[in-house]
């Protein structure tokens, strides 16, 4: 039997079944001794099902994980050689930012994640109604449009029906993933997509529009339309895995530059006859784009050296000749 992970919390996964009923899972002690990994929000399962038994009770086990089309993954907090996977076989990322505390950095880390995962990717720009003035919002707008390209980006209140209405659009029939810190009201959005309260919100403080964080548990939201999306919890910590395809796409603008450099291998530091270094000196490339771009290059890179490193390390642990070793396994006294 199939179904596909639609909450995970504290608890066992649930897991909506094909005839539309739910089911509270396990995971099968073959999977999770010999998995890569557990299932996540958007995972399509295999189910062994226990025979007379209620759906309501925990009388399911997750047998196999079927292969994902896209993943949402980002580098483990609690283990930084490892990856974490957050949602699986969507078709949209919607990256959500608060339009008047609009923080620029974490949106390139957001669209990198984004960008990694190949599905389409959309900035939606969260309460609007907390700007200055129609000026703020429009400058905001220009900028982020400029700096993403041809990808949309959309501005919404939650008390703006005609604005919520374009991200429903959007979405349509499809699965979608809100990506974003805490507070930035994607509680509040999913509520208004879907016409009634069915996710938890906390009333921003009138001092400074700040709310405090509601969503615990990664959970599939269905919508009128058809569509649904996904809302977890706010994502902390954006930490790079394996990303280099993300950075090329989040900063296509300087990788396009790149290409007029002299050296192929141009890190754009020093190096003779590099375009892109052109480009922040003739005002076309912004300098802090170009910090930017190189700073996540090199995280990036530090990631991919640092897990390789991990792999030699666990390949060595595990092989029975190791140093100080003879070839029997004798350990072989130091020379003095």
């Amino acid at each position: 039997m199939l179904g596909q992970i639609v909450k995970l919390d504290r608890g066992f996964p649930l897991v909506r079944l094909e005839d539309g009923s739910f089911v509270r899972c396990k995971h099968a002690v073959d999977l999770v001794k010999h998995g890569d990994s557990r299932g996540v929000i958007g995972d399509w399962v295999e189910l062994l099902m226990e025979d007379g038994l209620d759906n309501d009770l925990d009388n399911a086990q997750i047998l196999r994980i079927l292969p994902r089309k896209q993943v949402l993954i980002r580098k483990d907090p609690a283990d930084r050689t490892q990856p974490q996977i957050l949602a699986a076989n969507f078709d949209l990322i919607i990256v959500t930012q608060p339009l008047a505390e609009l923080n620029v950095s974490r949106l390139e880390r957001e669209l990198v994640l984004a960008y990694e995962t190949g599905a389409q990717v959309a900035v939606v720009l969260t309460k609007a109604d907390l700007a200055e003035s129609e000026g703020q919002i429009q400058q905001v707008r220009d900028s982020v449009a400029d700096m993403v390209g041809d990808i949309p980006v959309l501005v919404v209140s939650a008390d703006d029906r005609e604005s919520v209405a374009q991200v429903s659009q959007l979405i349509g029939d499809r699965m979608a993933v809100l990506l974003g810190r805490s507070g930035v009201g994607k509680s509040s959005l999913i509520n208004v997509l879907v016409g009634q309260d069915v996710q938890e919100t906390t009333p921003v403080r009138e001092g400074d529009g700040k709310g405090r964080h509601t969503t615990v548990s990664r959970e599939m939201v269905f919508l009128p339309q058809g569509g649904c999306v996904i809302d977890m919890p706010g994502i902390r910590g954006v930490g790079l895995w394996d990303a280099t395809d993300g950075i090329n796409a989040a900063f296509a603008d300087v990788v396009q530059l790149a290409q007029s450099c002299r050296f192929d291998d141009c890190r754009h530091e020093a190096e003779p006859g590099c375009a892109v270094r052109e480009a922040v000196e003739d005002g076309s490339l912004s300098p802090r784009r170009l910090e930017a771009y190189k700073r996540l290059r090199d995280e990036n890179q530090a990631n991919l050296d640092a897990r390789e490193v991990a792999q030699r390390t666990k390949e060595r642990r595990g092989h029975p000749r190791t140093r100080g070793q003879g070839s029997r396994g004798k350990r072989v006294r130091p020379r003095k």
